[in-house]
């Protein structure tokens, strides 16, 4: 399914049920989230054919041929339930319900809201561990300023993987398009590090990770610059610092957003970060930036990221009335 007119209310329908009911935990505690069972997939699959015996060529062309059986397994699943839902009344209410599962909007903006909450009811301990929860580095290493930034990015950054590129591609390719695309970013999560075991065999599912995202990470920066003033800042300087500063990111796609929202709120980003295994040395985004990022300075975030939502929903809603 390429963009349509019924493809687009679907989108704005899934939205739109995303916003409203988000990830019941009541529903996954006993049935388990429809994203754990992509993540089985993928454990299968680098416990069966991930062999430390094996050379890196081996493991390299194995990697290739797991992620080849991923994206066709998640499409494949996601044309059988399109077919099978669309010839049921109310077809397309029930798709984009199902869709709704796999957009992050309301999710992302309860997991960045509890740092900020963490911060007032328990202070720096309280909001460290929330933090852990949105970012792989190590929570210790952060004073506050660091736990600011971390959930500001996430936010950032998160928004384009879990609400800008789903809807993206539910847009253009439908629920086969959707699940295919949350199977490509959930393997990138799980085994496309550098580490030794997943160098080779991860490598593919990284480098299509990138390619997945390429565009939704700049539309994302674009929705996000353009929602700055919400956060008392200017489109043309969170613009300006995209153009500057996003390709100085180690990721050819998080600068993007990450660049945006620095320069949306006047801070600066990224930078040096501790891992459990490794530090990496960044440089910062919009690094000329004196303010430190403080616990308002995430409510400010969580405004813009709101706006962006709207916005973003706003676009596609008029896309409905040209198609």
């Amino acid at each position: 399914m390429l963009i349509s007119a019924s493809g687009l209310f679907i989108v704005i329908a899934a939205v739109a049920f995303d916003a409203l009911i988000g990830d019941p935990g009541w529903l996954w505690r006993h049935r388990g989230h429809p994203v754990s069972l992509i993540a089985a997939l993928i454990d299968r699959l680098d416990r069966k054919f991930n062999r430390e015996d094996h050379s890196h060529e081996l493991r390299k062309a194995a990697g290739i041929m797991s992620t080849a059986i991923l994206v066709v397994t998640a499409a494949a699943v996601g044309a059988l339930i399109q077919v099978v839902v669309q010839s049921l009344p109310a077809g397309n209410i029930l798709l984009a319900l199902i869709a709704s599962i796999f957009i992050a909007q309301r999710s992302l903006y309860q997991h960045v809201a509890a740092v900020r909450s963490a911060f007032a009811k328990g202070g720096l301990p309280a909001a460290r561990e929330a933090v852990a929860m949105i970012v792989g580095r190590d929570p210790e290493h952060l004073d506050e300023a660091g736990v600011c930034r971390a959930a500001i990015e996430s936010c950032a950054e998160n928004f384009s993987d879990g609400v800008v590129a789903p809807v993206f591609w539910l847009a253009l390719l439908g629920l086969p398009g959707l699940i295919a695309y949350k199977a490509i970013n959930t393997a990138d999560s799980m085994i496309g590090h550098r580490s030794e075991r997943y160098r080779s065999f991860g490598w593919a599912v990284a480098r299509l990770d990138d390619l997945v995202n390429l565009i939704p990470a700049r539309l994302s920066a674009l929705l996000l610059a353009v929602a700055a003033p919400v956060a008392r800042g200017s489109i043309s300087k969170s613009w300006s610092i995209v153009r500057r500063d996003a390709s100085q990111h180690r990721s050819p796609n998080a600068g993007w957003p990450e660049s945006a929202m620095a320069g949306a709120l006047g801070l600066a980003l990224a930078g040096p970060r501790h891992y459990a295994e490794h530090t990496v040395d960044d440089p910062f985004l919009n690094a000329e930036a004196t303010s430190e990022a403080v616990p308002d300075d995430i409510g400010r975030a969580l405004n813009v990221y709101i706006a962006a939502c709207v916005i973003e929903a706003a676009v596609y809603a008029a896309l409905a009335l040209v198609v």
